[in-house]
Parts: structure tokens; sequence; C-alpha cells
């Protein structure tokens, strides 16, 4: 198994990735892009420090209009030697064309060969969420996960992914011995049956461990947060040009959670997005203040848990709502400003007016965001909200209808919350007996989901009156 690298490479990797992260800072994504390859070439399962900003890069470079791979880059990047060198050319080219889902597979298959198994596990992850959100998902892709799921020993997911292979190819006999074979693998794991057979011992083990993670949760949370803003002063004094470090002391200040502290980190970085003209730092401002209203928000509800007659609770945390709802509509119409092709910023600046009964604004930016396949299915599910709540019934229905056929899983959470609103939009129309229908097929499956048993209970009363 190979980890990511230590001493001599992994400061080596480092040096690599700050010079990216200045790169990135003027915009220069794709010399940002090489430095980040360079370094992962010294620290492959560099999953932090290397492989997601790289993404974030990638991603924030195709919101700005930047250009997909040459064919004369697709020929020089195919393939490699090794599983580092098919990783890393794979990443180059997953890099200038994110949404490309190829690339992603192939950055995976030289990922697990290599050993590289927390870049592996994150990558495999993406790949998933992006095959599942596809128009026609892939039956190669889902036997891919199955396969690097089982190397890296996460058979509950392997599971999952060859469930879903099966289901797009029921007449493959394969895939029903191999889901066997999976299954007994998940149980061997889960009991520990494979080693030593003693299943008093595993037990014993996993309460052990928790017991350790408990500890070290309480540990951190006295002293290990102090000394992560005490480094991150430091670093940043030392070489305060270099963004990472900026980004890192505002988040440790902001992991105090603590007004003072929280308070200190938006400003640092406020203050850096004026002086640098960079919206990234004003961007991670606005998110971060959103995590300090959030804080505030539940500090609010425990209060009001404990003690629901409470005036000044209640005023408090009205207030603390209202102004978290204000600031995330003012910061996703900055975000959506700034990146105007990210996808992701139209989402949710879309969801927020949605929030603020602005439907008319919000649709045509869902229906741009349809476009990434990580956002599909919540845009049509959030475009089927606001006909739905204009009034449109039919239209609502229309576009559910098309959702659940593209999401086809009826069981999870998304596929309850589809049909769920499926069957409001009918009930609306007029239609009871297919809402019915519909409700009781969900409670079927899940009784207590939202009002559905009630619903039921109501529309079955109402036919036999």
């Amino acid at each position: 198994m190979a980890d990511a690298a230590d001493g001599p490479e992994l400061s080596k990797a480092k040096s690599f990735f700050a010079r990216a992260a200045q790169f990135a800072e003027r915009n220069n994504y794709d010399y940002a892009i090489d430095m980040y390859l360079d370094g992962l070439k010294h620290a492959p399962d560099a999953l932090e420090e290397g492989h997601i900003p790289l993404f974030q890069i990638a991603n924030q470079r195709q919101g700005k209009g930047g250009k997909k791979p040459s064919m004369m880059d697709k020929m020089k990047r195919r393939g490699g030697k090794t599983p580092l060198e098919r990783m890393l050319n794979a990443e180059y080219l997953f890099s200038k064309d994110p949404n490309h889902l190829a690339y992603a597979e192939d950055m995976l298959r030289g990922a697990v060969d290599g050993g590289f198994n927390r870049t592996a596990g994150w990558l495999a992850n993406l790949v998933f969420q992006t095959n599942n959100a596809a128009d026609r998902p892939s039956a190669m892709t889902y036997v891919l996960l199955k396969d690097s799921y089982a190397k890296l020993g996460q058979f509950d997911k392997a599971l999952v992914a060859c469930q879903k292979a099966a289901a797009l190819r029921p007449e493959d006999s394969d895939l029903a011995d191999e889901f066997k074979n999976l299954s007994a693998e998940l149980t061997m794991a889960r009991g520990n049956y494979d080693k030593e057979g003693d299943f008093r011992k595993s037990i014993k083990n996993r309460e052990e461990q928790e017991k350790l993670h408990a500890q070290a949760g309480v540990i951190k949370t006295v002293d290990y947060r102090v000394k992560a803003v005490e480094d991150a002063r430091k670093k940043l004094a030392a070489e305060p040009d270099i963004p990472k470090n900026v980004f890192d002391l505002a988040e440790a200040l902001s992991d105090m959670q603590t007004n003072e502290a929280e308070n200190e980190a938006i400003d640092l970085l406020e203050r850096t997005s004026h002086a640098k003209n960079d919206f990234s730092y004003k961007e991670r401002a606005g998110l971060l203040r959103i995590k300090q209203l959030r804080r505030k928000i539940r500090q609010t509800r425990k209060i009001l848990d404990a003690d629901p007659d409470s005036e000044k609770a209640k005023t408090v945390h009205g207030q603390l709502t209202a102004y978290l709802a204000k600031i995330e509509l003012e910061h996703y119409h900055l975000c959506m400003k700034n990146y105007p092709t990210d996808l992701r910023a139209k989402y949710e600046y879309a969801v927020r007016l949605v929030q603020n009964q602005k439907y008319d604004e919000a649709i045509p930016l869902f229906q741009e965001a349809q476009k990434d396949p990580r956002r599909k299915i919540g845009s049509m599910n959030q475009i089927g909200c606001c006909f739905f709540k204009k009034g449109w019934f039919a239209d609502a229905i229309d576009v559910l209808d098309k959702a659940i056929e593209t999401y086809k899983i009826k069981d999870d959470a998304t596929g309850k919350e589809l049909r769920y609103n499926l069957a409001r939009a009918h009930e609306e129309k007029g239609d009871t007996q297919k809402a019915l229908e519909i409700y009781r097929k969900i409670a079927q499956t899940d009784f207590s989901y939202k009002d559905v048993s009630a619903r039921v209970d109501r529309l079955r009363g109402s036919q036999n009156n």
C-alpha cells in the first residue's frame, strides 16, 4: 500500500503546492495545474494538500471559460508506464475538463493500481456521485466502482455499485455471482471472522477504537485548535504572500468557534481580498460568516428546546434566521456575479431565491444549473417546486415526472422527495387518486416519511365519504 510521501519528499511537494496556490491567486490556472501535478509526483496520495485544491482550481478555471485539453494534450497524456504516471496524466486532462467523467475514471484506475488509497477513495466517491446524476448512468462505470471499492476494502460501497450495475444489466449472471461474493466479504469484514475467528474480540476492538476516537475529540477541542492557530500565524508571518497561509489561518481561527476568533478570520479574509483585489478571499469570508451564523442559530435552538417559552430566545432566533437568509442571498449573488459560468454558484443562489419566494428569478437559474450532472436532479426538483408554488401544477408534474424517470432510484432520500413532491402536485391539481397511489408507495417503504401516513388516511377517508 502506498501512502502519502513524508519527510523530504513531502517537503518538496509542499513547495510545489505553495507555488501552485500563488499562480492560482493570479488566475494563472494552467501554471497552477502544472505545479500541483509536479508536487503530486513527490506525494501522490496528498489528498487535502494536492488533489482536492487542484480539483477546486479546475472548477474555477472552467467557470472562467478555460479551454478544454487539445487533441495534442490527449495524445501526449494517454496512459503511462506506471500507475502514478497514468493517474497524473489523467488528472491533467481532468483538470482541463472536469465534467469529462472518463478522465476521473482513468485517475481512479491509476490511484487504485498504485495503492494511493486515500486518493482512490475520494475519486471513487466523486465518480459514483456523478454517474448517479447522469442522464444515462453507465453500467461499466458502476463495474469499475465495484472493483475499485472492493480493492479498497469498502465492501458496503462495492455492493451498492454492483447492485446498480446489475439493475442496468439484469441478464449478466456474473454480476449476480459477484454480488454474493461481495456480501460474504462484507460479512467477514464487519464481523472480523477472517481474523482468528473471534467475534467477541472484534467487538472489543471496535469498542476500544470508539473510545480512543472520543478521547481524541476531547483533546482536540482543548489543545489542538489553539496550537493550530499558533502554527498558522507563524506560517503566515514567515510567508505572507502565499494564499494558502491566509486561508489556513482563517480556517484555524474559525475552528475555535468563538465570536472573537471568527470575526478575526472574516476580517483577515476581507482585508486580503481588498488588498489583492481577489474575490476568492471574500468568498471564503462569506462562507465563514454563514458558518458563524449557523452556529449561533444552533445555540439559540438549544436554549429554546430547554425553555420553549423564552421570549428573548424566540426573538434572537428569529432575528438570526432572518439575517442568515439575507447574508446567504447576498453571498451567493456575489459568487454568481464573479463566477458567471459557475453552475454551482447559480444553483446555490437560486436556492436562496426560492427561500425568499422569488420563483420567477430562480427558475431560469435552475434550468441552467441542470447542465451540471451533480446538480441536475436537484435542479429539476427545485423547478418542480417553483412551479408548484406558482400554482402551475401540471408543469410541476411534467418536470418531476421527468426527474423521476432520470433518477430511477425510489427508496433513497432524493427518490422519496421527488415522489412526495409529485404526489403533492397531483393532489393540488385535483387528481387525488394518483396522489394517493404515490403516497401509498412511499409509505410502504418509509411509513414515517414526512406526513405521508396522515395524507394516505385523509385521502382514503375522503374516498369513503
